[in-house]
């Protein structure tokens, strides 16, 4: 199943590659902006993941790279994120 949605992705790379910049980018910068800039760890285990992803983008990575780091950088993104929301 995962290799079939990769192959789909490969063929339509730049699609993706729009999309993902946009919910890493915004999703990332949201979480920064709700508390993580009072706290060195948060911040960067926020910033590590986001940079990965959008570099790999940058480097016309091969996707299923792409998509693995980019599912790391939501999970840890979404997991700050409500923990801000609840805080």
């Amino acid at each position: 199943m995962f290799d079939k949605l990769i192959n789909e992705m490969e063929f339509n790379r730049f699609g993706w590659i729009a999309i993902i910049l946009l919910v890493v980018g915004c999703l990332g910068g949201l979480t920064v902006g709700m508390g993580a800039l009072e706290s060195t760890f948060a911040l960067i285990a926020i910033v590590i993941p986001t940079m990965l992803t959008l570099s790999l983008l940058l480097a016309v990575a091969p996707m299923k790279w792409i998509a693995y780091a980019g599912i790391v950088c939501v999970g840890v993104d979404l997991l700050f994120f409500s923990y801000y929301l609840a805080a």
